[in-house]
């Protein structure tokens, strides 16, 4: 059994994967991990603003970027992504951050939009948790981290496939945690509320009051998630009302969660 020291899997030198690095929380995660000396391969559909990242991150810190352009949304794009790495360094660090919302009637969104959400945020995560884990445990060490929601924690009317998703997102995360307790590999899920992105517009939802007012800066998220990723904190909530929100939720019956979250993100 593996106990880590405070902040014990350093980064320097080491190679991370991070997925959805062209804009938003990913983009900041690659900022954070570039900061602390890691040297990265990013991954998204434009490659365009990969390859600015690329430049700047290379300028302020030294570390080598290659990037790759990935359509995680497709069938075969974990597996081309998977393919594209195998070329490169042996992957350390793996971040699982791309994917996308869906605000709506979750009877009524086109199958068309909602399957290819369910491919980005379930399949192709468990596609590329299952072949870096592997890898990562077959060298005896590695880190995963999965960008859940605090959607992961309830029913989402509203959000009803989207919430879904991340709900695997985290249990499944958990439950490989615990399975590999005995090896230094760890798979830890950072669970972000309402954050300053472009999220909202592209699910198709204008946010409420509460919203807004708990909205963290993805900056701030992407400390969080690396501070856990090297301390190894299974389960990551930043920001005070989105901790206090979860920790709620432990005390209300099942029952009446949907009805809550329903008036909430209303």
């Amino acid at each position: 059994m593996f106990h880590h020291a405070a902040m014990g899997f350093e980064l320097g030198g080491r190679r991370a994967l991070v997925t959805g690095a062209s804009a938003g929380i990913g983009r900041e995660i690659a900022r954070e991990l570039a900061a602390r000396g890691a040297h990265l391969t990013l991954a998204a559909r434009r490659l365009d603003r990969l390859e600015e990242l690329a430049v700047a991150l290379r300028e302020a810190h030294g570390v080598e970027v290659e990037v790759v352009e990935a359509d995680l949304a497709h069938s075969h794009g974990a597996g081309d992504l998977i393919a594209a790495c195998g070329e490169g360094p042996e992957i350390d660090v793996l971040v699982n951050n791309a994917g996308v919302g869906m605000h709506g009637d979750g009877v009524g969104h086109a199958w068309v939009d909602e399957r290819q959400m369910i491919q980005l945020n379930v399949i192709a995560v468990a596609e590329l948790t299952k072949h870096f884990a592997s890898r990562m445990r077959s060298r005896g060490t590695g880190r995963i981290l999965q960008v859940a929601s605090t959607a992961s924690f309830l029913p989402c009317p509203g959000y009803a496939a989207y919430g879904a998703t991340k709900a695997f997102v985290l249990h499944h995360a958990e439950a490989l945690d615990e399975e590999l307790r005995d090896v230094d590999v760890r798979v830890l899920a950072l669970c972000p509320g309402s954050t300053n992105t472009d999220f909202f517009e592209i699910s198709g939802n204008v946010r409420g009051r509460a919203q807004v007012a708990t909205s963290l800066d993805p900056a701030a998220v992407a400390r969080a998630g690396v501070d856990a990723l090297q301390r190894g904190r299974r389960v990551t909530v930043p920001g005070l009302a989105n901790k206090l929100t979860t920790a709620g939720l432990r005390v209300i019956p099942r029952r009446l969660q949907a009805t809550l979250a329903r008036k909430v993100l209303e």
